[in-house]
């Protein structure tokens, strides 16, 4: 394996800051506030058909477009541009070894040959484990950052829909396949209405609520 291929997933990552694709599916965008309900909560809401207005985000690519994400980009490449340079130090230095290994004349001992190579082995498995640390150290700090700037972004987004009239917000982003829903407006939300019309269809009454159980306390010892 070459230099390059050594660290490319590191340099790679590095180089795209947050807009990596790979990055952001191991980091998902924390979900707006959105108007789920909980049952309870939606018995109380009648719905309503109201005329239909969609919009669609590009949810990921907008955080890390907005001000605040390329900023964050800017300070973790900074953060990490002294450890990529010592990763490609440390590559330069194994393909290096390598090759002088290649270079050993036919005289040379296998005693010799073998402590070349075991120099060579473990150099090697070293850069791998700092490649490996690198990208993970990476990776977390790219996700607390997308983390942070994604929740407010989420809310100016469900509130500029809010404010607009829209009734439906889909994200069009990322790596599903499907716009996936972040926002909608409640009152249009027929989960509780619909769950009331099949009972009535079906003509099920609704189950016997179970008795409270009794609780049975332990008579105290009589005084003496």
């Amino acid at each position: 394996m070459n230099r390059m291929n050594r660290t490319l997933v590191f340099a790679t990552a590095l180089a795209t800051g947050l807009a990596a694709s790979s990055l952001f599916a191991q980091a998902p965008a924390k979900a707006p506030a959105s108007s789920h309900a909980a049952p309870a909560a939606a018995a109380a809401v009648v719905p309503e058909a109201i005329p239909a207005k969609v919009a669609v985000i590009a949810f990921e690519q907008g955080v890390v477009a907005t001000n605040e994400g390329q900023r964050a980009v800017a300070e973790i490449q900074k953060k990490y541009e002294p450890k990529k340079a010592a990763i490609e130090t440390q590559s330069a230095e194994v393909d290096s070894l390598k090759k002088q290994y290649q270079a050993l004349p036919a005289t040379l001992s296998d005693e010799e040959r073998a402590k070349r190579l075991k120099d060579i082995d473990t150099k090697e498995k070293a850069l791998q484990r700092d490649v490996e640390d690198a990208q993970n150290s990476y990776n977390s700090d790219v996700q607390e950052a997308y983390g942070k700037v994604a929740q407010k972004f989420g809310g100016t987004a469900v509130k500029y829909a809010q404010d607009n009239g829209f009734t439906l917000l889909l994200n069009i982003g990322g790596q599903q396949q499907l716009p996936t829903v972040l926002w909608w407006q409640q009152t249009t939300d027929i989960t509780e209405a619909a769950i009331n019309a099949y009972n009535v269809a079906s003509g099920i009454a609704a189950p016997t609520p179970s008795a409270p159980t009794p609780h049975h306390t332990t008579p105290s010892a009589p005084k003496k």
